[in-house]
């Protein structure tokens, strides 16, 4: 999984929690810093997310560069999202799963032999998966368990129903879709299941939970939940200036979204603007009065960020290529992975052909916000940049804007202020000091 390389031979731990307990270097763990240098290793450890806004499920990879690492160890829980340079080794760490109290679970929820299901799980129960396997599969033939995937393994499963996606590795049946399994995962609640839940909506979910042991049927409303992601795409459909934010340095391909964003907005007539600012908050996007939606770039399990708090919308990338691209369309699968999107992909569509430079993309009004949209008949039109236009006689500058918005505090002005002596203050409350005549 990863390739020798010359020079100090440098290693880097990078812990996804501050209080996880680092357990001794393992086997693949001594082949992976075997694999780094030639001489022995020397091992920094650096807190994982140097963009918090990322996630601790991301491997900082920029913070082992700073180090000159030439491999990165990380511990706890990952996203699996592929790095842009550095070999990774995950150590998860290994619940506890009884496994078989999961397997009878699994047989109140799908009494059916025959049925056809995919058996997910958190990354810290994968080590179990085998011996589920092992339980289930003689009496379900149709039940296909998944396996980790890193990015560079080669793969053993080969044929047209193979999927790869968010770490995990299955082959479904080639003569069905995914659409027709239903999905079992072996976790408790959280983004990890939402992310499963909302990319494949026409799946039916179950899950058990190893820490209550109880498993049940997944109660989503997906619809709903879609609803709600289809109000944002109307509202970044209706913005003037995109707010990309920048959720992480680390996961391979930012780069080329980064640009194929600004080159989409740039396509639909409508101004952006690159922010990096870390921990993303309420108080923090505010700031920006003048965005009027914000797309965030991140890894798939924080890129569904719930902007009910914040002051602007806050969409994914494929959000915003629903509302900008002409040649995107909406399907039953939910992109949450911005790799996806970059041309040569299978789901990026070619770029409407429009002219240069283009204008504003023909939209029907919008149903939920009951306003019409620049391009359509009776919208105000947005002019070329080889239309002639008057300019204002007082200067508009960016500059001279922001000026407007800044604000200075107290300054200590040494040596400027004349020294007074102390005198005796006014005396009382506010609603009636001693010097004022009572009324």
């Amino acid at each position: 999984g990863c390739q020798a390389r010359g020079g100090s031979g440098e290693v880097a731990q990078s812990d996804a929690e501050p209080a996880v307990t680092v357990p001794r270097v393992g086997a693949e763990e001594s082949s992976l810093l075997r694999c780094a240098a030639r001489g022995p290793p020397q091992v920094a450890v650096s807190p994982a997310d140097t963009l918090p806004s990322s996630g601790s499920c991301c491997v900082d990879e920029v913070a082992a560069e700073h180090v000159g690492a030439e491999a990165v160890v990380h511990y706890g829980p990952a996203c699996l999202s592929p790095c842009r340079k550095l070999p990774v080794l995950h150590v998860f760490g290994r619940q506890p799963l009884d496994t078989e109290r999961c397997a009878g679970a699994f047989r109140e929820l799908y009494p059916d032999p025959q049925s056809h299901v995919v058996v997910l799980s958190d990354v810290v129960y994968a080590h179990a998966l085998g011996e589920l396997e092992q339980l289930l599969g003689p009496e379900y033939p149709h039940v296909v368990f998944s396996r980790l995937a890193s990015d560079g393994a080669p793969d053993c499963l080969q044929g047209p129903g193979l999927v790869r996606q968010f770490g995990r590795l299955f082959a479904v049946a080639a003569r069905r879709g995914l659409q027709d399994y239903a999905v079992f995962y072996v976790g408790a609640e959280g983004l990890a299941l939402t992310n499963f839940m909302l990319s494949w909506n026409r799946c039916p979910f179950s899950s058990f939970d190893p820490a209550t042991g109880c498993g049940r049927h997944e109660s989503l409303d997906a619809n709903r939940a879609l609803l709600r992601r289809l109000y944002l795409v109307e509202r970044a459909r209706d913005a003037r200036v995109v707010g990309i934010l920048v959720g992480t340095l680390g996961v391979a391909g930012y780069l080329s979204v980064l640009e194929h964003l600004r080159d989409t907005l740039r396509r639909a007539g409508k101004r952006s603007y690159t922010l990096a600012m870390g921990k993303l908050s309420p108080a923090k996007l505010a700031n920006f009065l003048e965005v009027d939606v914000f797309v965030l770039v991140a890894c798939p399990q924080n890129s569904l960020l719930d902007s009910r708090d914040f002051y602007r919308p806050v969409v994914t990338p494929y959000e915003l290529e629903l509302a900008c691209n002409p040649a995107r369309e909406w399907s039953s699968l939910y992109v949450t992975d911005f790799r996806d999107l970059l041309p040569g992909t299978v789901p990026a569509p070619c770029q409407g052909v429009a002219p240069e430079p283009p204008g504003a993309i023909a939209a029907p009004p919008c149903p939920l916000l009951g306003e019409a949209r620049a391009g359509v008949a009776g919208g105000p039109a947005i002019p070329s940049s080889h239309t002639l236009s008057g300019r204002s006689s007082h200067p508009d500058s960016l500059a001279s804007f922001l000026e407007s918005r800044s604000w200075r505090g107290l300054e200590q002005q040494l040596g400027q202020t004349p020294v007074t002596k102390a005198v005796p203050g006014r005396r009382g409350i506010a609603i009636a000091y001693e010097d004022e005549a009572s009324g």
